[in-house]
C-alpha cells in the first residue's frame, strides 16, 4: 500500500521558525522531501484570507503541516485570552479552509490536550472532548482550537477531504519559547535554573504547589509522529479521517507523566544546580494533571525515541546558545 504523498509533492509548513514546525522542517529534510515551502511572517500574514489564497493560488500545496499558533503559559494565556482566541481562530480558519479550495491531499492540524475537559478521567482519550468543563486559564486558546478539529472534521464530511488533527502533549525542545512572561512550564524551569546558576542563588521558585501532573515530549519526537501519519498508507489513513462517527483526531505523547515538582529536580539535577527548589502556592497550578492516551497512535506503529532527562540536556543546550540575545530582548 502507497501514501498519497512523494518525496516530490509540494509541502507547506505553517509556522516553520516556532518549536513544532522547526522541528517538522528538520525531519522532513532528513527524509528527502525535497519541495518545502517555508514563509515568514512578514512574507506571509496566515491571519489574512487573502494573502492566504494568493499563496495557495501560486504554490498549490498537496500537504499541509499547520503548526502555526499563538502559544503561551498560563500567565500569558490568563491576561491575553481575546488574542488567543482572535489570532488562532483566524490563522487556522484560513489555512484549512484554503486548503479545501485548492485541493490539498492531506493535512495535520496541530493542536494542543489543553482542549481535554479539566477534570476529564486520565489518561485523556481523544473520545473525552466536548464531555465536560475546560481550565478556565486557557479556555479560550482551547476553545479555538477545537473549532479548528470540528472544521477538519466538517470539512471531511461533507467534501470529503482528509484533515488530521493531531493533539500534542507540552513540548519542549530546540527553538523553544524562553520568555519570562510567555513560556510554558518546562523551558521556564530551564531559564530560572540557569540564572540561578549564573547568580548563585540559593533557591529557585516555583509557580504554584508542584503537584500537578504532567506529560512532555521531545519537539523532534512529535514531528517524527506528524511525518509518520502524514506517510500513512492510503487505505490506513482514509479509515481514519473518514470515520463519520469520531473526529479525525489523534494524541501524540509518550504515554508517561510526573509532578511538576519531580520535573523542577529533574531538571535542576540535569543543569547542575544544587541549590533548594521551593514552591509558590499562592500562584495558579492550572490542571490537576494532563496525560495523553496514545494507545491508537502507539497502535499504528510509532513510538517516541528521546528520554526526558536527555530531552533536558538537548534543550539546555539549544538555550545556551540562544540565551544572550533571550536575555537582551527581555530586558
Amino acid at each position: 500500500m502507497s501514501s498519497a504523498i512523494s518525496k516530490s509533492s509540494p509541502i507547506f509548513v505553517a509556522g516553520h521558525r516556532g518549536l513544532a514546525g522547526s522541528a517538522i522542517v528538520r525531519r522532513l529534510q532528513r527524509a528527502g522531501y525535497e519541495r518545502l515551502f517555508l514563509k515568514t511572517h512578514s512574507e506571509l500574514d496566515l491571519s489574512d484570507e487573502i494573502e492566504v489564497r494568493k499563496f495557495f493560488d501560486r504554490y498549490r500545496p498537496e500537504c499541509v503541516f499547520l503548526a502555526a499558533a499563538k502559544v503561551g503559559g498560563i500567565l500569558a494565556n490568563r491576561d491575553y485570552p481575546a488574542d488567543f482566541f482572535i489570532q488562532n481562530a483566524r490563522i487556522q480558519n484560513n489555512v484549512i479552509s484554503t486548503s479545501f479550495q485548492f485541493g490539498v491531499k492531506r493535512m495535520v492540524f496541530l493542536g494542543s490536550s489543553c482542549i481535554y475537559p479539566k477534570l476529564a478521567p486520565q489518561p485523556l482519550k481523544e473520545e473525552y472532548l466536548l464531555t465536560g468543563p475546560l481550565e478556565f486559564t486557557n479556555r479560550s486558546y482551547a476553545v479555538a482550537k477545537i473549532a479548528g478539529i470540528e472544521l477538519c472534521w466538517a470539512l471531511n464530511r461533507q467534501h470529503g477531504t482528509k484533515f488530521l488533527a493531531a493533539m500534542p502533549t507540552n513540548l519542549y525542545g530546540p527553538g523553544d519559547n524562553y520568555d519570562r512572561n510567555g513560556s510554558h512550564v518546562l523551558p521556564a524551569l530551564i531559564r530560572k535554573v540557569h540564572e540561578a546558576i549564573e547568580g548563585r542563588q540559593e533557591t529557585v521558585t516555583v509557580w504554584g504547589s508542584g503537584e500537578p501532573r504532567r506529560e512532555f515530549l521531545y519537539s523532534d519526537d512529535m514531528a517524527d509522529a506528524c511525518v509518520f501519519l502524514m506517510e500513512l498508507a492510503e487505505e490506513t489513513y482514509d479509515a481514519f479521517v473518514s470515520d463519520p462517527e469520531r473526529p479525525p483526531l489523534l494524541n501524540i505523547g509518550c504515554g508517561e507523566d510526573l509532578t511538576i515538582s519531580a520535573l523542577a529536580h529533574l531538571v535542576a539535577k540535569e543543569l547542575g544546580y544544587e541549590g533548594e527548589i521551593v514552591f509558590d502556592p499562592s500562584k495558579p497550578d492550572g490542571t490537576p494533571r494532563k496525560l495523553l492516551d496514545v494507545s491508537r497512535l502507539f497502535q499504528m506503529g510509532w513510538r517516541p525515541k528521546m528520554s526526558l532527562a536527555a530531552g533536558i540536556r538537548e534543550a539546555y543546550a539549544d538555550f545556551k546558545v540562544r540565551y544572550s540575545s533571550i536575555a537582551a530582548a527581555s530586558r
